[in-house]
């Protein structure tokens, strides 16, 4: 691990990222991963089709006027033009490292011949590295998988082909377009890409404890790891990992005390985001996976989805650490384990399309 890790010469304060991942990593929980210890937390994927740039989603997805520097911005695409347009546009405002989606398994990304789709053509690769890295002056990032299925694992030359075009550091997720998020992810290709190139590279894929993150560093001997699923509902994974990378010791998660005051907020934060309609839906799925972090949660995780307004879920979220909701106590919550349910179909109806590629890039 390098203990002074830069890309293209922006220092990072650490080896622990976040992956951008479409429908969660917006700029609320983009800046809650980087105050517990994230050194980069990317935009989720944003489209360079100039035809879509003006709809909602596109806009708040390009909204980093509030993110921590460095700030990083993923594009994702398939035609080189469109994607060094987008990038000079995003640099223009404001962008310190711009990404490329090569990673997203996605159907509806793929279908488009974009995301990881583009492993299997690598002139096409070749020709959108070459278009965005000589159209910005900030670093270009390339966020990939090991191949376009296990028989053809061509992550290897998908990486030289990178750096030889100018990209700045590479991160790969361990397993191919073909086997989107089943199976376990095998490390094996990221360690032969790692001993490839001389750019950093990131590992990604199934990171989910201290220990693992351990493991993976040392297994492939990447430069850092990247960190996706994982942090929905523990943000402070990051912490925890940093801490275990230097001391070697497990640092308990945040007290219940810090846990509601971190809920609150980022609860705000998605109210005055996203506004009313928008952003009770959105803390809807991170009051779930919240929740399967907390004790006694059935009663909580039930109530908090079926809210109406965002007054009413913030204060459902405040009884819950009271101790007011469904007659609990609070001492019971740091005791108990928590209880991890089913919600109402109804609700989980309610919840299909928020969460809609919400993995595709962890």
């Amino acid at each position: 691990m390098n203990s002074a890790l830069n890309i293209g010469g922006l220092e990072l304060s650490g080896p622990v990222l976040l992956a951008p991942m479409a429908g969660i990593t917006d700029a609320p929980f983009r800046r809650l991963c980087r105050t517990y210890g994230a050194s980069l937390a990317a935009s989720e994927m944003t489209t360079a089709n100039p035809g879509l740039w003006h709809s909602r989603k596109s806009r708040d997805r390009l909204r980093i006027d509030t993110d921590l520097s460095p700030r990083v911005v993923q594009l994702t695409g398939n035609d080189p033009a469109w994607l060094a347009d987008a990038a000079a546009r995003i640099q223009a405002l404001g962008a310190d490292i711009i990404d490329i989606n090569m990673g997203c398994p996605a159907r509806k990304v793929c279908r488009r011949q974009a995301g990881s789709a583009l492993l299997q053509d690598e002139e096409l690769v070749r020709r959108i590295l070459d278009s965005v890295v000589n159209a910005v002056r900030v670093p270009v990032t390339l966020k990939m998988r090991t191949g376009t299925d296990p028989e053809h694992r061509n992550g290897v030359a998908i990486a030289k082909l990178a750096e030889q075009c100018g990209v700045q550091a590479i991160t790969v997720h361990g397993r191919t377009r073909a086997c989107r998020f089943e199976g376990a992810a095998e490390y094996d290709t990221i360690r032969a890409i790692k001993q490839t190139v001389s750019i950093p590279v990131f590992a990604n894929g199934d990171i989910d404890s201290p220990q693992k993150a351990a493991s993976v560093l040392e297994q492939t001997g990447a430069d850092g790891i990247m960190i996706g699923r994982a942090a929905r509902g523990q943000p402070w994974i990051f912490s925890q990992i940093n801490h275990y990378l230097l001391h070697k010791k497990l640092l308990p998660a945040p007290s219940v005390d810090r846990q509601r005051d971190m809920i609150l907020s980022h609860l705000e934060a998605m109210y005055c985001f996203y506004g009313e309609h928008i952003g009770i839906r959105m803390a809807r799925k991170h009051l779930i996976w919240y929740s399967a972090h907390l004790q006694c949660n059935k009663a909580f995780r039930q109530r908090a989805v079926e809210a109406e307004t965002t007054s009413e879920q913030l204060q459902i979220t405040r009884d819950y650490f009271s101790g007011r909701d469904d007659g609990g106590n609070r001492d019971a919550r740091l005791t108990s384990p928590p209880v991890r349910v089913q919600w109402q179909k109804r609700t989980k109806r309610k919840l299909v399309a928020n969460n809609s590629m919400a993995t595709e890039s962890s």
